[in-house]
């Protein structure tokens, strides 16, 4: 008797952990694909998990995630994205910007896609419409791009004597055309001159700011590519370095020691992606899943950074800020 309750208790004990391996292999996985880095986009992916809670899935527990990240390395994210399809994802987060949305849609007819980008998915390809995206494919989008004008408008609000101003945009980032197309308009209807420079790598953004010295701009406006968010330390030291009042397209550039930001929330945006991933996890189809749009555009400034550049923020300006930094 004793001999068959040490058998029992003896296979009970191996049939566990093989239990608890099946289990494991069990779970769906997600995708996660990102132009960015892990470390600049901690803050963001936080948000994804908060939202995947929120859809009651939670990393470990009922479901893994497989990351990959480009790095700003753009080159890279189809083979990361075919990699991804080949380990029969459950679904694919593409984020951290376009070129991660078009590898995966390229990759993949039929693993739903959850995207976040900073431009219209429409004018992309990406989507039939908003309200019905159709096909595997739904997101959000931080409408980033196309704020150039209300940008332009607000530096001149808060420099009124700015004429020079010089875009920065990373030339291999395939939305920085829309958005140089924005703020050239923008700057001819308000009478500015914006001369554009190229950074794609990290000296091209030290180089970027030796010839603003040189040119002796006014102001300028970093572009809401993604490897130039993932470099926000770098820009705002160069820009304090330099004394050049910068515009941010984030608030985290501000948080950071920038001087302004006009733009969408990007956690709200990544913690609606994750609702949208659990949702879809549990169910339902992308295609019928409307593309989130920001409801609200938050200006920030920090006015510790104003005060060390010389500049005094006019009452009006403080009057449209929706956070100030003291």
């Amino acid at each position: 008797m004793r001999r068959r309750e040490f058998i029992t208790t003896l296979s009970g004990a191996v049939a566990w952990p093989l239990f608890a391996r099946a289990q494991q292999r069990a779970l769906p996985s997600i995708g996660f694909l990102s132009g960015r880095s892990p470390a600049e986009a901690a803050s963001s992916l936080g948000a994804f998990r908060q939202g995947l809670g929120e859809a009651g899935y939670f990393e470990g527990k009922n479901v893994t995630i497989e990351y990959r990240w480009a790095e700003g390395r753009y080159d890279q994210l189809p083979a990361m994205a075919a990699d991804l399809v080949s380990r029969q994802v459950a679904v694919l987060a593409a984020t951290g910007g376009e070129p991660a949305v078009q590898a995966a849609k390229a990759a993949t007819a039929t693993i739903p896609i959850v995207f976040t980008i900073g431009s219209d998915p429409v004018q992309l390809g990406l989507v039939a419409s908003l309200n019905k995206p159709g096909a595997n494919i739904t997101g959000v989008t931080f409408i980033l791009t196309e704020l150039g004008t209300k940008r332009l408008e607000l530096l001149r609000q808060l420099i009124p004597k700015v004429s020079a101003i010089t875009l920065l945009v990373n030339p291999h980032y395939p939305p920085s055309s829309i958005e140089m197309r924005d703020v050239q308009a923008g700057a001819r209807s308000l009478g500015l001159q914006i001369n554009v420079l190229n950074a794609s790598i990290e000296p091209e953004i030290d180089t970027a700011f030796t010839t603003m010295t040189q040119q002796k701009v006014d102001a300028l406006i970093v572009g809401t590519d993604p490897f130039l968010v993932g470099q926000r330390d770098q820009l705002v030291r160069l820009a304090a370095h330099y004394g050049v009042p910068t515009f941010f397209p984030t608030r985290e550039f501000v948080e950071a020691g920038g001087l302004i930001s006009y733009g969408s929330n990007l956690a709200n945006g990544y913690r609606q992606a994750g609702v949208y991933t659990g949702r879809i996890l549990s169910g339902a189809n992308p295609g019928e899943l409307p593309v989130l749009q920001p409801t609200s555009f938050s200006l920030v400034i920090n006015l510790r950074t104003a005060k060390a550049l010389g500049l005094t923020v006019p009452a009006n300006v403080l009057a449209l800020a929706d956070e100030v930094i003291e």
